[in-house]
């Protein structure tokens, strides 16, 4: 059976893309075929993950919701990105990165039940066993659609007041949506915090499930949002939380 599993924070920068990239590569390293969508409109970036530029995103998540194309053909297949022992197939659909696009979108919007209709569309057209969905950070009618219809929801935070506040009112609206798997996940942990009295902290704040806290990484860093990390760093013990948050997200 498909899952739609929708990665979401209240604020930015907290590696949200990231994780949706590199969590969908493990799933399609393990055989399944996976589908990651952008739907960062306004400020698409998963794309540098699979070392694309706006020259080889052709058609993208914008043309199907202006009409021009059904949702299917914008998808991108990366599965060369994961190396030779992927067992499965993995596709992008990106966002548009051309600022015409980005302007037409903020300037004349589009209709957001079309989503849910993608999203769909998506599993049944490429034959997906996960489709997920990179979202736009805080909170808009696209992330609460995204929402209602997640399989699984992951919610993503840093160690941060900030980030706690936000984090409260996007748990408190995934219940009022009766969203029915709901889980945490921790990112950027600095060296200073103990991973586990930070996991014991969120989870008697939200009293939900903390699926993994995720360390800060220099080396996470270094590759600049240019590369997937967990086939640059195959042994790293950030990959194998990234693994911990794949085996959650199928469950």
């Amino acid at each position: 059976m498909s899952k739609t599993i929708v990665l979401h924070s209240f604020r930015g920068g907290t590696g949200k893309t990231n994780t949706s990239a590199n969590v969908g590569a493990i799933l399609a390293r393990r055989g399944l075929r996976v589908g990651v969508i952008d739907i960062d409109i306004q400020s698409p970036g998963i794309h540098t993950l699979f070392e694309l530029t706006e020259k080889d995103v052709k058609t993208s998540l914008n043309g199907y919701l202006w009409g021009e194309i059904e949702i299917e053909e914008a998808a991108i297949d990366v599965t060369d990105r994961l190396g030779d022992e992927a067992k499965g197939k993995y596709y992008l659909i990106p966002s548009s990165i051309k600022a015409s696009d980005i302007a037409r979108i903020l300037r004349d919007g589009y209709k957001v039940t079309l989503l849910d209709d993608g999203y769909k569309q998506l599993l049944g057209a490429l034959e997906l066993d996960v489709l997920i969905v990179d979202t736009h950070p805080g909170l808009n009618d696209e992330i609460l659609l995204s929402m209602a219809v997640a399989d699984t929801l992951v919610v993503l935070l840093r160690p941060d007041q900030q980030d706690y506040q936000g984090t409260s009112i996007s748990m408190k609206l995934a219940q009022n949506l009766e969203v029915e798997d709901v889980v945490l996940l921790v990112n950027k942990n600095p060296p200073l915090f103990n991973p586990e009295m930070v996991k014991e902290r969120v989870e008697d704040a939200y009293k939900s499930n903390v699926v993994a806290v995720l360390p800060h990484s220099d080396e996470m860093l270094s590759l600049s949002s240019a590369k997937l990390f967990v086939r640059e760093f195959p042994d790293h013990p950030l990959t194998a939380l990234f693994e911990k948050v794949a085996d959650r997200c199928v469950v």
